[in-house]
């Protein structure tokens, strides 16, 4: 076993602190990492706090994992020593389920997450990316194109993959009108990735306090949502509506925004139920459906996707010991856009 060190949360009302673990040997097929950086996503802040009810102590969050290949088992063949990789939000799937399907793993049994779970051995926790290294089966690395930096690539390893995948999945490009609801760390990536798809982007946010930022980013229209005429006007707009945050909103506004046959797409996740009216759908044929993350199949697309566009996220790179701060500055949306912690700093 391999000493790793990291930041934990030991209890859900503590803030995290140093921690000092294990990870697993290397196996044949294991890839090993030294971190680099990680990125910092609100459902670290829900898990590290328990909010979602399903929290397991100690844990070490961290899901937006870029990092250098240290070593490789003698059966890898996909990576190599000094290779520029990255982890995601999973790190093993059912490999023998009889529903296995390489495109939708992650909505498959058997998902092996890549903190607060258990590995396939059923009883060892997984610890994430506040961490020095990490051990990972090859086929859940993922390859970091060479032309983007790997601190602003670390959030697309969740935030990016968020966006894309109902992105492609809706079929956003040219003569599409798509809709971004929240300028934050998962809105502002649907924004590029949009302009890059060609699609015609609006961003749909509280205020107009970001709309400089979001038209610089690639939005071609920027509305605030505490303006009622904004749902007067946009009335029957949007072919497709990507929700990317969390708080109470009225759902059957929103809805009202889409042309007949336009699809309404949650990836923020609410804490109270979804309240929706059915003449919100019915006279429109409108749909209102979920999305999470994507398959290391699709995550890898993406990658190459943004390598192909100069894609990577808006940072702000803070120091290990800064990350309690940085939690509280997400609650507050005071960060543009995405928190990157620099691993380097776990040394200190």
């Amino acid at each position: 076993m391999a000493i790793a060190r990291g930041y934990a949360a030991t209890d859900a009302s503590k803030p995290l602190a140093p921690f000092t673990f294990e990870r697993r040997e290397p196996r044949d097929d294991d890839v090993v990492i030294d971190i680099q950086y990680c990125g910092v996503c609100h459902s670290d802040i829900h898990q590290a706090r328990n909010e979602w009810g399903n929290s397991t102590f100690p844990m070490v969050p961290g899901h937006e994992i870029v990092g250098i290949v240290r070593a490789v088992g003698s059966k890898v063949t996909k990576f190599k020593l000094g290779d520029r990789v990255g982890v995601g939000c999973f790190v093993d799937s059912c490999t023998t389920c009889a529903t296995r399907d390489l495109d939708l793993e992650h909505y498959m049994p058997g998902l092996v997450v890549t903190y607060n779970g258990v590995e396939a051995d059923g009883k060892t926790p997984t610890q994430g990316g506040y961490s020095d290294h990490i051990v990972v089966k090859e086929g859940y690395v993922l390859s970091i194109p060479e032309n983007l930096p790997l601190d602003a690539a670390a959030p697309l390893l969740c935030a990016g993959i968020t966006l894309y995948s109902p992105l492609r999945h809706w079929k956003a490009g040219p003569g599409k009108k798509v809709a971004i609801v929240g300028m934050g760390g998962l809105g502002h990536m649907g924004v590029k990735l949009a302009h890059a798809m060609g699609a015609e982007v609006t961003v749909l946010s509280q205020s107009l306090s970001k709309k400089e930022d979001g038209l610089k980013l690639g939005a071609d229209h920027y509305y605030a949502t505490n303006d009622p005429q904004t749902f007067e006007k946009l009335t029957g707009s949007f072919d497709l509506i990507i929700c990317t945050v969390g708080t109470e909103i009225d759902w059957n506004a929103y809805l009202n925004l889409l042309k007949v046959d336009g699809d309404f797409v949650v990836v923020g996740i609410p804490e109270k139920p979804v309240p929706v009216h059915a003449f919100s759908l019915v006279p429109a044929r409108r749909s209102i459906s979920g999305s999470m993350i994507g398959s290391i199949k699709e995550t890898q697309e993406m990658l190459d996707f943004c390598g192909e566009h100069g894609i990577v996220s808006e940072i702000e790179i803070i120091q290990m010991q800064e990350v309690n701060a940085a939690y509280e500055r997400v609650l507050k949306s005071d960060v543009r856009y995405r928190f990157v912690i620099d691993m380097a700093s776990i040394k200190a």
